[in-house]
Formats: structure tokens, sequence, C-alpha cells
């Protein structure tokens, strides 16, 4: 029995027909709102709500990193997937890393970890493909915030102070930026970026000063960007900066501007999975989207309609799920432009029947990839647990994380639908603030999203020049009888697509609202290798919220799950926007105290 109820929500569901915005930060959504009643359309709420996420969560997201997002466009009724993930340098080789440098994995911050920024290529290609305004407009709120202040999160202002030492000691760029006045900004102060605000007027002043169509306004736009004054300052200052990261030592990074010049965004097709009533798309095997897939085919074998959303049996069944397919995600996933990714095969019934028999009623303490006919199964990481407990502990004389600069970063999340039933859902991540040193011409970091690969050539996510990494962001959205039903999703890494699937396993076979669906206490597992430095995983873990309350606690344990009880509202920061009969609907995460929903 939980304490939860679903008739208590802590904010209404949203409804509405004109236009509907989550995200997760409310400065966001009322902007993405007021660009629909302007009379934009969804796309371009999108990205100006993009671009503003990058100044209101800097601990989250920044300009130096990376937005994948999948789109419904409701008058030809098509979905696509736009990719904003940059690939590797050109000079990033497991050569250079590995024996060279001396690394066995690729640091969690600093220079050697940045991937080629794809955000800012990303919005712009959405905008000249399917929005209606120019980038002068679609950039103007970011431009305001950051030159004008941003209102101080509590979760800013303990970031920065937990990287203080490091941005004094190390990262003095940082310093001058995120320290004002010398000090921690305090939460509720206004916090500056002058300097981001000067690149994103020249950008926009260099877009529009030749005139020309708004297509040709938004590409010169993108020119600047890659190929001008953007891409020369972080050319010149990734070449002058050795940066301290977590291997302990300074290192010089390996991204170009002719990295930048070569990178473009580009469209692909989503992956689609039919389960109970709706189609479910995610990005490809270059995110971890696909184990959302694997999941629901795994549960299309079981009667979750028979089960309490909260109980024990539930959450054991999701998680032993779970297990497979991102053991399958660390054997098989990696850039399908350089590996071939045995999805067919891994989401097949047959294959998905033999699998669903390893879900016994006890938790399970491996890591067991399914084989492929004709393939070898690659190299997994089963050392991943004894890295779980003291990463670099010998590293600088200093082993912190703080003093490393391994502080977790985040991510952002963001839903729109138009009255017209144009959908976004996008997941913009990496160039967060404790990432990597700021690069004080242009007011941001670069990402570390090269941490994500291994330095193994044996490996579908092995490092290789122009490879993107198999990321962990993982756009939702689902169709219903062929029409866009629900845009959704969460920051949070490798938490991303177990929240997310719980939440539309709840909506689809208990009958939960949006926000009841978000709302009910949740759970994740950590029992598979993480994504980000220092690789670490703990076998049998998952943290569950202790809204589920001391018998499905107890029952999880009786089954042999190692539980860990967070704090009641502690897990997950989802959102999502939905359109059925024409009414629209939305729900944002009340955890963390910045989600929020906006529509009418």
């Amino acid at each position: 029995m939980t304490a939860w109820s679903p008739e208590f929500t802590t904010r209404p569901e949203l409804l509405g027909t004109f236009g509907m915005c989550a995200s997760t930060h409310w400065i966001a959504s009322a902007v993405a709102m007021g660009v629909l009643e302007k009379g934009g359309n969804a796309f371009d709420a999108a990205v100006t709500a993009g671009f503003v996420l990058q100044v209101v969560e800097p601990h989250l997201n920044g300009p130096g990193g990376e937005v994948p997002l999948i789109v419904w466009e409701a008058k030809p009724r098509r979905a696509r997937v736009l990719c904003g993930q940059g690939p590797a340098p050109a000079a990033a080789t497991i050569a250079h890393y590995r024996d060279a440098l001396g690394l066995d994995l690729v640091p969690g911050t600093g220079l050697l970890a940045a991937c080629v920024p794809g955000a800012f290529d990303a919005w712009m290609l959405l905008l000249r493909d399917l929005g209606t305004i120019g980038p002068a407009e679609a950039l103007a709120p970011a431009i305001a915030y950051a030159r004008d202040g941003i209102p101080v999160l509590p979760r800013i202002s303990a970031t920065i102070a937990s990287v203080e030492p490091l941005f004094r000691q190390e990262w003095p760029t940082s310093a001058a930026l995120f320290l004002p006045n010398g000090s921690v900004p305090a939460p509720g102060t206004l916090l500056r970026n002058p300097a981001l605000a000067a690149t994103y007027e020249r950008i926009a002043r260099e877009a529009e000063a030749e005139g020309g169509s708004r297509e040709e306004r938004i590409d010169r736009a993108r020119r600047v960007w890659a190929e001008g004054f953007v891409a020369e300052a972080i050319d010149r200052f990734v070449q002058e900066t050795e940066a301290f990261d977590t291997s302990g030592r300074r290192n010089r990074g390996v991204l170009t501007a002719d990295d930048l010049a070569r990178y473009r965004a580009h469209w692909e097709e989503p992956l689609a999975f039919d389960y109970a009533g709706v189609t479910v798309l995610k990005c490809g095997p270059w995110t971890q989207g696909p184990v959302q897939l694997q999941t629901l085919a795994l549960l299309a074998g079981f009667d979750l309609d028979a089960l309490d959303p909260c109980s024990a049996d539930f959450v054991h069944l999701v998680v032993e799920a779970e297990k497979l397919a991102f053991a399958d995600r660390e054997a098989w996933y990696g850039d399908p432009a350089f590996v071939d990714v045995p999805l067919a095969h891994l989401l097949s019934p047959a294959y998905n029947e033999s699998r669903r028999a390893l879900i016994g009623k006890e938790a399970s303490y491996a890591l067991r990839p399914g084989s492929v006919p004709g393939r070898t199964t690659p190299w997994v990481d089963h050392e991943a647990a004894s890295r779980a407990l003291a990463p670099l502990e010998a590293a600088a004389g200093e082993p912190t994380l703080a003093r490393l600069g391994a502080v977790g970063g985040d991510t952002c999340h963001l839903d729109v639908i138009d009255r017209w039933g144009n959908m976004v859902s996008a997941t913009p991540s990496g160039g967060w603030l404790q990432s990597s040193p700021a690069i004080p011409a242009l007011g941001f970091p670069l990402g570390t999203r090269a941490q994500m690969f291994w330095l193994r050539d044996d490996h579908p996510n092995g490092l290789a020049p122009g490879k993107r990494p198999r990321s962990t962001l993982s756009p939702s959205l689902a169709l219903k009888d062929g029409e866009g039903w629900m845009a959704y999703g969460t920051p949070g890494g490798d938490q991303q697509d177990q929240w997310s699937v719980v939440m539309l396993l709840r909506m689809l076979h208990h009958g939960l609202s949006i926000q009841q669906a978000i709302d009910a206490p949740a759970f994740h597992s950590r029992h598979w290798p993480s994504s980000f430095w220092p690789r670490a995983a703990q076998p049998g873990r998952i943290l569950v919220e202790e809204r589920f309350g001391p018998e499905t606690i107890a029952a999880l344990r009786a089954r042999g799950h190692d539980v860990v009880v967070g704090p009641p509202w502690s897990e997950g920061r989802l959102s999502a926007a939905r359109r059925e009969g024409g009414v629209l609907k939305g729900g944002a995460n009340p955890r963390g105290m910045q989600g929020y929903a906006v529509g009418r």
C-alpha cells in the first residue's frame, strides 16, 4: 500500500485548444507560450524556448551542447527526428587518448571530452525547415535574459558552490563568469551573462545584415556559428588552453574550427514500435532511445493491466525488463553511420519471447546482453561495479569529485503542441557550466558528450573521428490512430527511458492522466554501467521514492533487490503534452520546483 492516491495531483492537468507548452523551467514554458500567442507555430516556440533554456538552466545545458528532437508535422502527417548530436572531432582517436595520453576512459570534464557543439545548428535547422520566424526573433528572449539576468535557482547556486574550488584553482574563466563579485551567486539573485548576450546579438546582427529570405537569414546564422567568429573563438581557446579534468591532470583538447565547419544537423526517420494501441517513436541507436522500445517489447508479454501501478510486482517486472534492454544497449548500440546495429532483431517477437523467459521472481544481478545470429556479442563492461565506490582516489592529491569537476550534469526537456496539432519533443543538454572551462569571448563552455565513448575499437560505441557518441538524450513522441498523440520526456541521463516508460505504462494500462502519472511514486535502477565517467554500475540497485511505503519496499527487498529509499519527491523531472479529440493536455513535474506546463 502506498501513501499516494491518484485523486490528488500537485497541479491540475492543463486542458485547452490553443497551445500547450511544458518544460523543465517555467520561464521556458512561458516564452514558448508567448511565441504561440504571437501567431508562431510549435516549431517556432520550441526553438525560442530552447535558446532560453540555455540561459535559465546553465547547470543543465548550454550553447556548447547538443539536442535530439522528434517532431510531428500535422499537415503532411509526418514524424521526423532531428539529430543535433555533434560527432567526435577529427583528431579524437583511440590511439591519441589511450596510447599517447595513457587514458582508459575519456575524461568526464574538460576539453578532451568535447564533441562538436550541435544544438545551435539543430535549432536553426528546425526553424528554417518548419518555423515561420527569423533568427533574430528566435534569439531575442535568450539575449534579453543573458543580458538582464536570470533568477538563480537553488540548484544553480549549489552546483556552482560544488565546483567553486575548481573554478578558483584551475578554471579562472569560469570563475569570472559564474562567481560574480568573487562569490557564489545566492538563490533568488540575478545572474547575468553579457558575453553570451553579445555572442547571440552578433550572430543575429550578421545573419540579418544582408537581408534576404527568412531561410537565407537562418542559413547565414548557421554559417556564422560554424564558420565565423564562434568557430574561430572555440578553436583559439582549445588550442591555447590546458584544462584540468577528471584524469587528475591538465589536458589540451582536440576540437578545431574545421570540425565545426564540417558539421551540420540533419533529419532522420524515427524508430517505431506499436504497443497497447499507440506507436512509440524514438531516435536511433546513436541515443539510448531504443531501450524504451525494447522494454515495451519485453513487457508486451505480461498482463500489466492486472497490476497495481505502484506495487512491488509492477516495479520488479519493469526493472527486470529494463535490465535486459539496457544490457543490449551496452553491447549493441552505436552510431549507425559507423556500425550495423541489429535493431530489427532486438525488437522482433521471437527475440523478445526468448528474452522474456529470463525474467524471474527474483532480482537478477547479472548483466545479460542477448545474442544475434551470425554475430559475436561485443564486449560489455562487467567490471563497472568496481568503479562505483572510489573513482580515481589518487588523482591530483585531492581525491574529491569537486576537485576533479565530476559534478553530475543533467539535462532539460521541452514539449510543445500548437493549435494545428504540430508537436515537438526535445531534450537539450551538454555544455553545462561545470563541464569545461568557459570560453570568455563567447560566454559558454564546451560539452563533454565524448565521455560516453569507450576507448575500444572492438565495440559499437568505440571512439572514432566523426562518430556520434551513444548519447543518453532521449525525447519521446507517441502516435495514436496515425496522428500525433503525445510528446513527452525527462532529463536524467540513464534514467530518462526508465522514468519515461513508467509514465507511459501507467497511462496506457491504468488510465492515469498526465499529471497523475508524473506525480505517482517513481523509481529507477543503477544495475548497468553508467554512461557518464567513471562508468560505474551498482548491480541490483534500485532507488525508490519513500512514498511507495514500507510494505512495497519490504516486498522488493524480499525479491532480492538492493533497495535505496530516497526522499518522497526525488525521482524524475517528467513533462508531457498530449492531443486527444482536439483537446490539448499538459503536465509537468513538481520535483525540483521549477518545471511547469502552460497552456490554454
